[in-house]
């Protein structure tokens, strides 16, 4: 495919990524503590999708890795906040399924096997290894968050999936300088700024609170 076209998907995916945080941002600022609106699950699964994709055209493991764990987790946190059943039936059931969908077709299409994965001559092991290890502590925020939502019966974002998500946001922000990714790059140095600027909003409300 096209490099202009691949790297349109990975752009516009991250501008989704971005635009559903300055979102949460704007609305967090406003009530002056940490909120996380429907839209915001709505705008990550769809940023998802497109970044999966884009993962898979770039022959970057890293990048479908972090995306395949995290989707579904978009859509538990959908559900959670009573959205999920509102979408078309059909719909749900394409979005459930298209992860599978497109690894399955790059198996049988010879597309994909384990050196599509784990070897790319234009990326070097150690170099993979960074971004497999960013990819994963940045996935884990969500697996965090999940886990803390389904405790608590409501999707939030606690302190601890900040904190995760800055330490996360600038390993791939590292492994993007060497990768010479502009999406990867354009996504997480706004990434970063806005993770600090939660951490610092929820510790003011913490501090008031007590």
């Amino acid at each position: 495919m096209n490099n202009i076209i691949i790297y349109s998907i990975g752009f516009i995916a991250q501008i989704l990524f971005s635009s559903r945080m300055l979102l949460q941002w704007v609305i967090s600022e406003k009530n002056k503590k940490v909120l996380t609106p429907v839209l915001f699950w709505e705008i990550s699964l769809f940023a998802s999708f497109l970044l999966f994709v884009y993962g898979y055209f770039r022959h970057d493991f890293s990048i479908m890795l972090g995306q395949t764990i995290t989707y579904y987790i978009y859509i538990r946190n959908i559900q959670l906040q009573n959205d999920w059943n509102k979408l078309h039936i059909l719909l749900r059931w394409f979005l459930l399924l298209f992860p599978f969908f497109i690894i399955g077709y790059g198996y049988n299409n010879n597309v994909m096997d384990i050196d599509f994965l784990f070897k790319n001559e234009k990326v070097p092991q150690w170099l993979l290894w960074i971004g497999i290890i960013g990819q994963v502590l940045f996935t884990l925020r969500f697996v965090y968050q999940w886990i803390y939502s389904e405790k608590k019966k409501d999707s939030v974002l606690p302190l601890g999936f900040w904190i995760i998500s800055l330490t996360g946001s600038l390993i791939i922000f590292i492994y993007a300088i060497f990768r010479k990714d502009p999406v990867l790059l354009t996504g997480h140095a706004i990434g970063l700024i806005i993770y600090t600027r939660n951490i610092i909003i929820i510790k003011k409300d913490v501090k008031i609170s007590s």
